[in-house]
């Protein structure tokens, strides 16, 4: 017992003050995270658009999170991270509560977009500014907190979004642009460059730098970001087929999935910071992305050869939690060990686009291999998938060493 409190009390030693404030941050923005969750209800049962209809808008939505990926990044470099997350997070909640009124379908797919730009341009800021106030020793244990901050944030606004949602749909868009802007506010106090050591303030030396290396010329980073998003198109089934997948095939109940679900978040902000701590210290970053893709594999594919019912979903999400410990903090620090100064908006922006482009097409793709082909069929796919993005970090591993080799 001693040996488990030492642990957990080392987990969250020397951690910067910043990074805290950085976490709490996230937190506020992400427990009133509630549009994007019920936003096809919204559109359905609210406006009464078709399905059809509201795919649209969820495109647009995804197609501006990728744009909003390249963006930030760009912006981060040039202005600094801490300018960019301010003004994502005020441009963001004013537009969450602009975008409640509006009917008009044309300009909700426009304003849906715009949102989504400048939501998700303050991703690579705010990975920028992790990594800025973070160690190379506890690195990964910093985006993990941050992690741990997004994970209650949205198991907190998922569930006060539903019971609003009940009453009116268009208070979801008043509380997710309060607490973008409340967020902003936080922000602005604790970790201003006036306020804050830990924040640089925005220099104009950045712009006269003529070759700061671009991600998009580095064939290493390129193919690192392949296999992530071969990983999170994987991870994105958790939030799209598979809940389907329990209902209609398992035939569990709504009240039996959300629990089921609900597990996902528990685990990780219960384990994930001791876990990593511990593995942190072992340096073998690309051992853990590849056992997390193994992982992801293994618990897709139990879905086709276990038996069971509801067994079977707890052990498949189990797996998919581990796998996420496992890889993703990991992900994030590799990330980080390619940039410097003066890049490091850039790459975390391609980082961004990633993980985007796998939440635009995993959705979309995997209902329609479920629809046409069958849920089987889709495991298989999820999981062969997950295996290449296994090979792909194996030979992501020799391309370092060869990199290393000859620097």
């Amino acid at each position: 017992m001693g040996y488990v409190v030492q642990l957990y009390r080392n987990a969250y030693k020397g951690i910067s003050p910043a990074s805290w404030w950085l976490s709490l941050v996230m937190l506020i923005n992400r427990a009133g995270t509630m549009v994007v969750p019920f936003m096809t209800l919204y559109l359905t049962q609210k406006r009464h658009y078709s399905i059809s209809h509201s795919g649209a808008v969820v495109a647009c939505f995804g197609l501006g999170a990728i744009s909003g990926g390249f963006l930030g990044g760009k912006l981060t470099d040039k202005f600094g991270f801490y300018y960019v997350q301010v003004a994502a997070l005020l441009c963001g909640g004013v537009m969450f509560i602009v975008l409640g009124q509006l009917e008009n379908f044309p300009l909700l797919c426009c304003f849906t977009y715009v949102l989504a730009v400048l939501n998700e341009s303050f991703r690579p800021a705010n990975s920028t500014a992790i990594a800025q106030y973070s160690t190379t020793e506890n690195r990964s244990r910093c985006f993990s907190l941050n992690r741990l901050a997004i994970n209650l944030g949205w198991s907190v606004g998922s569930a006060i979004g539903g019971f609003v949602a009940l009453h009116n749909y268009e208070l979801l868009f008043w509380i997710d642009g309060i607490s973008n802007i409340a967020a902003a506010l936080l922000l602005t106090l604790v970790l201003a460059p006036s306020k804050n050591a830990a924040t640089p303030a925005f220099s104009k030396k950045v712009e006269k730098k003529t070759d700061v290396g671009s991600p998009y010329r580095d064939k290493v980073y390129l193919v690192f970001i392949a296999n992530v998003t071969l990983f999170s198109y994987a991870f994105y089934q958790l939030f799209s087929t598979v809940p389907v997948y329990f209902k209609i095939k398992l035939n569990l109940t709504s009240d039996v999935i959300g629990s089921i679900m609900s597990m996902n978040g528990l685990i990780i902000a219960l384990i994930e910071m001791a876990l990593v701590y511990h593995l942190e210290t072992k340096r073998k970053n690309m051992m853990f992305m590849f056992a997390g893709a193994l992982c992801m594999a293994a618990a897709f594919v139990s879905l086709n050869v276990l038996p069971g019912t509801a067994s079977k979903a707890i052990f498949a999400i189990l797996v998919v939690t581990a796998a996420e410990m496992i890889a993703i903090p990991f992900m994030n620090t590799f990330m980080v060990s390619r940039t410097n100064d003066e890049n490091r908006g850039q790459y975390s922006g391609l980082y961004t686009i990633g993980w985007s482009i796998a939440q635009v097409i995993g959705p979309s793709t995997g209902t329609l291999i479920a629809d046409h082909l069958g849920f089987d069929v889709l495991w298989w796919v999820v999981g062969v998938l997950c295996v290449f993005c296994g090979l792909g970090i194996q030979l992501l591993q020799k391309m370092v060493a060869n990199e290393q080799k000859f620097a």
